[in-house]
């Protein structure tokens, strides 16, 4: 028996979303009673959650209505920026010189021509920058993009750090950086493909994925939904490996220069202006930042008056 239209395409409303956000509560309190310390994390990511969907829903309802080609490109490359943005400053503990730039062509260069294929022959979509089926696309694959080359970029900048003698041992016998470097770089790219290789698996008979969720509910069959989750998931497969290789080979070509020598100086860990961590507020802490920059500012203020007062004096006595 058919479901009536009003109750499969139910319309949710903020209230709905009020009721979700007691699952969040939830875990709240369980952190609170098991003091795990996550309880802050948690509101604020589901804070972040709330609003961030909020602002992409406004804005892609604009895209989506005005079919602007120029339009849907500029949004994949925000999404990009954004998605580098995290992953090397929230993301990586290490980080190594020219990193932004390094990922953000990796994403790019992947995402998009991945994107593009996938959308034009694999979907069948005419024309393939359709806002409606193209941007989401990209969205996905950005955000599988990310674990992989944070995951690729963290081993092997640990590993040129905590076991760089290996490494120089090679160099040391006359190889070259990258034949020093690739039992690194295989075991990185290794650990960059198992989340996307153990999500394939699973597919199916254990977990049915949000993309085919998604689909059925938005009324698709569910053999269609069932093909779509298989194209995507080749995609974020595909797009993973191609941003792992870049990111990896191009972390071993700044730590590894080209007088086969370690770097250790072009690994840093996160900024120190990037520490910036909710989860240590207290009360105490700001009201002591806020009476030390008070103080600051008096000083200084009666350093001005100081200093003008002498420039009168001496005007005065010449």
């Amino acid at each position: 028996m058919d479901l009536p239209e009003d109750s499969a395409h139910s319309n949710l409303t903020w209230t709905n979303v009020a009721i979700g956000l007691a699952f969040i509560l939830f875990d709240v309190g369980i952190s609170t009673v098991f003091r795990l310390g996550v309880g802050v994390s948690l509101l604020i990511a589901a804070l972040r959650c709330i609003g961030q969907l909020a602002v992409v829903a406004t804005l892609l309802q604009q895209v989506f209505e005005n079919k602007n080609p120029w339009m849907v490109a500029l949004i994949c490359f925000i999404l990009n920026f954004l998605g580098t943005f995290e992953t090397v400053v929230n993301k990586s503990p290490r980080r190594f010189q020219y990193m932004f730039p390094a990922v953000l062509v990796a994403m790019l260069g992947s995402t998009i021509p991945i994107s593009i294929i996938g959308s034009r022959f694999a979907m069948s979509i005419q024309p393939f920058w359709t806002p409606i089926q193209y941007i989401p696309l990209v969205g996905m694959l950005c955000g599988a993009t990310i674990s992989g080359v944070v995951v690729a970029v963290s081993f092997i900048l640990k590993e040129m750090q905590e076991n760089r003698d290996k490494v120089e041992i090679y160099l040391a016998f006359g190889a070259t950086r990258m034949e020093a470097c690739k039992p690194i770089a295989i075991q990185a790219l290794k650990l960059a493909l198992t989340p996307p290789i153990n999500s394939m698996s699973v597919l199916g008979i254990i977990a049915i994925p949000g993309m085919m969720t998604g689909a059925i509910l938005g009324g698709s069959s569910v053999q269609q939904a069932a093909k779509l989750q298989m194209i995507i998931m080749f995609m974020i497969t595909a797009s993973t490996t191609l941003a792992s290789v870049f990111t990896t080979f191009a972390a071993i070509s700044v730590v590894v220069d080209q007088d086969h020598r370690v770097r250790g100086d072009r690994i840093v860990g996160k900024a120190r202006w990037f520490n910036f961590d909710v989860k240590n507020w207290s009360y105490k802490k700001v009201v002591k930042w806020l009476r030390e920059a008070f103080r600051r500012k008096t000083r200084n203020r009666r350093d001005l008056v100081t200093v003008q007062e002498e420039e009168r004096l001496l005007e005065n006595l010449s």
